[in-house]
C-alpha cells in the first residue's frame, strides 16, 4: 500500500510538471468526481446484495410454497374426483325419481285437478269468510265507538243527575229548615199574640211565609191615625218576637177604610 501511495505522488508530481496548472484542477475535480461516484456505486451495490438475499430468502420461502401447493393441488384433484363419482350417481338416482315422479304426475292428473278444485274452494270460502270478518270488525269498530260515545254521555249524564240530586237535596234541606223556622217563627208569633186572637189579630202561615194581619178597629179608631192601647200593645208583642230572629225579611202593607177624614193638619184625607 505504501509502494502505491509513493508511485501515485511521484506520478502526480511528475504530471504536475508537464501539465498546466488549469487543467491539472480539471484532472482534480474529475478525480473527485470518480471518487464520489465510486463510493456512490459502492453504496448501491451494497444495497443490491442486501436485497438480492432477501429475494434468495423469499425465493426459498416461495418454493416451499409452491411445493404445499402442489401437494395440495393433487389432494384436490383426488377430492374432486371423487365427488365427480359421487355427482355421477346423484344424478341418475335424480333422473330415477324424476322418472317415477313423471308416472306419479300422469297417474293422478284427475286427482291434483280435484284436489285443485276443491283447494281453489276453500279458498274463495275462506276469502269470504274472511271479507265477513272485516265487514263485522268494521262494525264492531263503529258500535265501540258508539258505545263508547254512549257510555261517555251517560256518565255525564249520571254526574249531571248526581249533582241534581244533590242539589235538590240541599234545596230540601234549605226548604224544610225554612219550614220549619218559618212554623217556628208562626208559633212562637201565634204564642206572642194568642191573647189578641178574637180582637181582630190573626197568623197563618202561606207559601213558606208568616202573615200576621191586624184589622183597623185592633190599631186605628176610625176616621183617626192616631194607634190606640191595644194595638200598639199588640205591635210591642209581635216587635219582641220579631227583634230576635236572625235573616228575616219583614214586609209591612197598610190599607185605610173609607171613612172620610176633615182635618187641617197632615193627613187631610184617606188618600194622603
Amino acid at each position: 500500500m505504501n509502494k502505491l501511495i509513493a508511485i501515485a505522488t511521484v506520478s502526480l508530481a511528475t504530471i504536475t510538471a508537464c501539465v498546466p496548472a488549469r487543467k491539472f484542477e480539471d484532472l482534480e475535480k474529475k478525480e473527485a468526481a470518480c471518487a464520489d461516484e465510486l463510493k456512490t456505486v459502492k453504496a448501491q451495490n451494497l444495497g443490491y446484495e442486501t436485497e438480492n438475499a432477501e429475494l434468495k430468502s423469499k425465493i426459498d420461502v416461495l418454493d416451499k410454497s409452491v411445493g404445499r401447493l402442489k401437494s395440495d393441488t393433487a389432494l384436490l384433484g383426488k377430492s374432486l374426483r371423487m365427488k365427480e363419482r359421487q355427482y355421477d350417481k346423484i344424478d341418475a338416482l335424480n333422473v330415477r325419481i324424476q322418472k317415477q315422479l313423471e308416472d306419479l304426475q300422469r297417474g293422478s292428473t284427475i286427482e291434483n285437478q280435484r284436489l285443485m278444485n276443491d283447494l281453489n274452494a276453500t279458498r274463495l270460502e275462506l276469502q269470504r269468510k274472511e271479507d265477513e270478518l272485516n265487514r263485522l270488525e268494521k262494525e264492531l269498530k263503529l258500535l265501540e265507538a258508539q258505545l263508547n260515545k254512549k257510555e261517555a254521555t251517560l256518565n255525564q249524564l249520571s254526574a249531571d243527575l248526581k249533582s241534581r240530586e244533590q242539589r235538590v237535596k240541599e234545596l230540601e234541606d234549605l226548604i224544610a229548615s225554612k219550614d220549619a223556622a218559618v212554623n217556628a217563627l208562626k208559633d212562637k208569633v201565634a204564642a206572642a199574640l194568642l191573647g189578641f186572637k178574637d180582637k181582630g189579630l190573626t197568623v197563618e202561615q202561606k207559601n213558606g211565609r208568616v202573615y200576621v194581619s191586624m184589622e183597623a178597629k185592633l190599631l186605628f179608631p176610625s176616621g183617626s191615625t192616631k194607634i190606640n192601647t191595644e194595638g200598639k200593645s199588640a205591635l210591642i208583642s209581635l216587635a219582641k218576637v220579631l227583634q230576635d230572629q236572625q235573616d228575616l225579611e219583614v214586609l209591612v202593607e197598610g190599607h185605610t177604610d173609607t171613612d172620610k177624614m176633615s182635618s187641617s193638619t197632615h193627613p187631610k184625607n184617606n188618600r194622603e
